[in-house]
């Protein structure tokens, strides 16, 4: 198949081709624009080396992946789906960052007989409570990150610990996540506003109140500002800094010597030992030249996926036998061990960091171990398939 860019009202579409019929059309709607842009950059070309790698055809059929920037806004992202669906005749929605903007898209591609799969997001309701057949997400659940450094802080019988998130929904679902798995004292909760870029005064407070660690949930520029005051403020030496989706290969570039050092749980990192991550990222350095990061890895298991089921059903118009082939998840996930709950959220392993400076001055982070094996989210009992 020949890859084309095309760029037409606001849409990029790749891996174009003629109507057949026995073809596959996705939408990507994810966030290209904004703060977060970078992530988004990251869910396309996860996928799209995904797709390359099935030959251009994912399951064999004739495949058309329709980009959509939400520009990190909700309403953005539901027109954008609504076109998609309307106008484009879509069979699979993907591509979500945030969990605002995946609620957003849920509902129309639910009420539009469209299978939903979030590379990234995964808000509590729709694991638990608004669980559908249809909706699955090859991330996790946004607490689960947050569990793992949670259990990993208790495991270490670490005392006390002061909390800092940033002040929307994600960032207070985190701390409850966090609060889940660890039982010591919780010195003091803490939500920075969403577009605070100085953080002198929490971190004032932090060194009056001398925990026995730091845990931070903030994104893009708001964590790198973060991390490099904690540093600048002479912290880092005297109170363990623990992260989720703060430091990572997007970020950890502009952080630089700050982050040697901290901690952080993910669900995916670069050195994990498997094959097919070893593939994914000896590929994804030579076709982008950038490093990956878990949102990219998640996007290309995404495309992994449909593959594996659409190899299985050998049509994307039966939803109901698509569905069911997707709940197999019978493919190599880059994450190590994969499978699917009742929700249709993974069961699957999480990893603690840890930034290291090598002998050659390169900055990197290392697995260290698995924080949390074979998780399951906390809301899969909550959940009734209809």
């Amino acid at each position: 198949m020949k890859y084309k860019n095309l760029l037409t009202a606001g849409a990029l579409a790749f891996a174009l081709t003629p109507a057949a019929a026995h073809e596959v059309r996705i939408g990507l709607v994810t966030t290209l624009s904004g703060p977060v842009g970078a992530l988004g950059q990251h869910v396309r070309d996860g996928f799209a080396l995904g797709v390359e790698e099935a030959g251009g055809k994912l399951g064999g059929l004739d495949t058309t992946v329709i980009v959509e920037d939400d520009q990190l806004k909700p309403e953005a992202g539901r027109q954008a789906t609504n076109k998609l669906i309307g106008r484009d005749k879509i069979h699979i929605l993907t591509g979500p960052v945030v969990s605002n903007v995946a609620m957003a898209l849920a509902k129309p591609a639910q009420d539009s007989d469209v299978i939903f799969i979030s590379p990234n997001a995964g808000p509590a309701l729709l694991a638990g409570k608004l669980c559908s057949p249809s909706f699955f997400t090859t991330a996790g659940q946004n607490d689960q990150s947050h569990e793992a450094m949670g259990a990993y802080l208790q495991q270490q019988g670490i005392k006390n610990v002061y909390l800092i998130a940033l002040n929307y929904n994600a960032g207070k679902e985190a701390l409850s996540g966090f609060k889940r798995m660890y039982k010591g004292e919780i010195i003091d909760e803490v939500y920075a506003a969403q577009t605070q870029m100085d953080f002198s005064a929490e971190i004032t407070q932090i060194q009056a109140a001398n925990p026995d660690a730091v845990y931070v949930f903030m994104a893009g520029g708001m964590g790198i500002n973060f991390v490099k005051q904690y540093a600048q403020a002479g912290l880092s030496d005297k109170i363990p800094l623990y992260s989720a989706f703060v430091i990572d290969s997007i970020t950890l570039p502009a952080i630089g010597e700050a982050a040697v050092g901290t901690y952080q749980t993910n669900l995916w990192n670069a050195d994990l030992p498997n094959a097919a991550n070893k593939q994914f990222v000896e590929r994804f350095r030579a076709k982008f030249g950038y490093e990956p990061s878990n949102f990219a890895a998640q996007s290309y298991d995404t495309a992994r996926l449909i593959d594996s089921a659409l190899r299985k059903t050998g049509t994307a118009d039966d939803k109901d036998l698509l569905i069911a082939a997707l709940q197999e998840a019978s493919f190599d996930s880059v994450r190590g061990p994969f499978s699917f709950n009742v929700n249709n959220f993974p069961i699957a392993n999480f990893y603690l960091l840890k930034v290291v400076k090598d002998d050659d001055g390169t900055i990197r982070q290392v697995t260290e171990k698995i924080a949390l094996e074979k998780a399951k989210d906390a809301y899969y009992t909550e959940c009734e398939m209809t």
